[in-house]
């Protein structure tokens, strides 16, 4: 459809609770009419060489190619906490898109961020800003969780007004149902965001 928003859940996920948080935002993404999911992920990299280690996934959703990114209407990125900042799949996958920079082609989309970490004090909030500065230099429109959203201010885990977060202690621990709130709700706010912003253009 024309008038679709179609937003990418792009994310890289080790253990698995990346890809938990990425599966909960993508539910409310799909909750407003009009906005469809695409859940990527982005390939392991080798120290040694800086290549995809698996150039295609065994299971789950495919990996993401750098023209997804202008093809969509918003983007949700995703990583897991490693020593505070993204995990470098991620950022590699990022470094890769200057072509899209110098195109302007995510200039004015809505975007936003989430992690898992495994402690309370582990870097969700520096991950998540962390992952916000490319975007910034993309120039796109960072949508965070305002404190309207009753989780954010209730949580006892993850959850940050800067995106949504998941506390995986002990490592697998399933999403508590504030980050499942704030998950969804970070879903549907970009979603209705890049709904807004299509019909006005």
């Amino acid at each position: 459809m024309a008038d679709e928003a179609r937003i990418l859940l792009l994310y890289y996920s080790r253990h698995g609770s990346v890809a938990a948080l990425a599966e909960r935002i993508a539910e409310g993404v799909e909750s407003v009419s009009g906005a469809l999911a695409l859940l990527r992920r982005v390939p392991e990299v080798s120290p040694r060489t800086e290549q995809s280690d698996d150039p295609l996934p065994i299971s789950g959703p495919p990996y993401a190619e750098p023209d997804e990114l202008s093809a969509c209407d918003g983007l949700i990125l995703g990583s897991p906490a490693y020593f505070g900042s993204m995990a470098s799949p991620l950022k590699h996958f990022l470094e890769q898109t200057s072509p899209l920079w110098l195109s302007g082609a995510l200039i004015d989309k809505p975007a936003a961020v989430f992690t898992s970490a495994s402690s309370l004090h582990g870097g969700h909030e520096s991950v998540l800003l962390g992952m916000i500065k490319p975007l910034l230099h993309h120039g796109m429109l960072i949508a965070g969780l305002p404190y309207s959203e009753p989780a954010v201010v209730n949580t006892r885990s993850g959850c940050t007004p800067y995106g949504a977060s998941h506390h995986d202690h002990p490592q697998g621990a399933p999403l508590s149902e504030d980050e499942v709130r704030c998950a969804r709700a970070l879903g549907r706010r970009v979603a209705k965001l890049a709904l807004r912003l299509k019909s006005s253009s």
